[in-house]
């Protein structure tokens, strides 16, 4: 997904990353002494090893929170910290839990841009795409690569242009950290429920 320049924050946290974890920071690193991303901490909870795609992560829900991450502030992201535990463990059973959480992320965009025909294309492509594989039996190896397939091109084109929407709004962080607490706390619930609250942005590749 694509960086966007981060908001500066009001005066520059001097607070200590709780649970002695790495230092919040944008971005991969290559090592835990140069800080870490949201995920990376995630990861290191989760399995001890330092990656930003854990295993126990859904990989729509870790692009969010990657994108996320490198998008606000310092203290924005300093606050989201403890986040990290919870996605270490949030991987949501089901093929349509990618659709409804980039469907939800669009739709939280669409508000800033009521007229954009794009954003409401790409709602009801979204929706119509989870209405489908909520239907939809397990699908084997031919159901998983149709849903890799969706993800790498138009989920993730989706989710980058909804987040560059987002991400231009005045309240961005607010935004965006409200919409990455949702977002996991849904996951965590357990199910394709992705309600189509406020909103998020994008670190992405």
């Amino acid at each position: 997904m694509i960086a966007f320049p981060p908001r500066p924050s009001p005066e520059r946290s001097r607070a200590v990353a709780p649970d002695g974890l790495p230092m919040p920071g944008r971005f991969a690193h290559l090592h835990p002494d140069d800080g870490a991303c949201l995920m990376e901490a995630a990861a290191l909870l989760a399995t001890g090893r330092f990656t930003d795609s854990p295993a126990g992560t859904h990989p729509a829900l870790a692009a969010l929170a990657r994108a996320v991450n490198d998008s606000v502030s310092d203290a924005a992201r300093l606050a989201l910290w403890p986040l990290a535990a919870d996605l270490a463990d949030a991987r949501p059973e089901g093929r349509a839990y990618a659709p409804l959480l980039v469907g939800a992320v669009v739709d939280a965009a669409r508000p800033t841009r009521p007229a954009s025909r794009r954003l409401a294309r790409e709602s009801r492509a979204c929706r119509r795409r989870a209405e489908r594989l909520a239907q939809a039996p397990a699908g084997g190896l031919p159901g998983r690569v149709a849903d890799v397939l969706w993800w790498r091109g138009p989920g993730r084109r989706c989710l980058e242009h909804a987040l560059r929407v987002l991400c231009a709004a005045p309240d961005a962080d607010q935004r965006l950290t409200r919409l990455l607490r949702q977002a996991v706390a849904d996951a965590r619930g357990g199910g394709t429920r992705v309600a189509a609250r406020e909103v998020r942005c994008d670190r992405t590749a």
